[in-house]
């Protein structure tokens, strides 16, 4: 709920937020470039997710290889250099997307073009409101994440 007790109407509209990853492979973690063709492709259809107001954000991320990993071991921090191995656990890009349920960001994927040249994998998954916390959220924990959210524009 908002100030003064009333939900935003893209919430009702739209509940459920999920973080949609494009799986790495072989290919991503190479720096295999795509086709001026899947450009194109991807184009239209990230057109369509933001004509239908379900793309929040969205974007393909560089080979493990240019990147870093920090372990945490309680008050101990280590910085693994990347690349990393096991290429199908790494992701090589994300949309956020505002969907009405997990079926229908199900069929936004399902109408994606193949992200990669070969074989590939998009993984759905939903992000935690903060109803989902339960009483361990507190209430002025709740109202500190709705003041950065509101810093942030969301």
């Amino acid at each position: 709920m908002r100030e003064g007790g009333s939900v935003p109407a893209k919430a009702m509209e739209f509940p459920m937020k999920v973080m949609v990853l494009v799986k790495a492979t072989v290919d991503s973690e190479a720096g295999v470039m795509p086709s001026t063709e899947l450009f194109e492709a991807m184009g239209k259809f990230n057109e369509a997710l933001v004509d239908a107001g379900v793309m929040l954000a969205g974007e393909g991320l560089k080979p493990s290889a240019q990147g870093v990993r920090v372990a945490f071991d309680g008050p101990a921090r280590t910085v693994i250099d990347g690349p990393f191995a096991e290429t199908r656990e790494l992701v090589a890009g994300f949309w956020l997307w505002q969907v009405r349920s997990l079926d229908e960001a199900i069929e936004w994927a399902k109408r994606c073009p193949n992200p990669m040249p070969g074989p590939s994998e998009i993984e759905i998954r939903p992000l935690y409101e903060a109803d989902d916390f339960g009483t361990e959220f507190t209430d002025a924990q709740r109202a500190r994440e709705d003041a950065l959210r509101q810093r942030l524009g969301d």
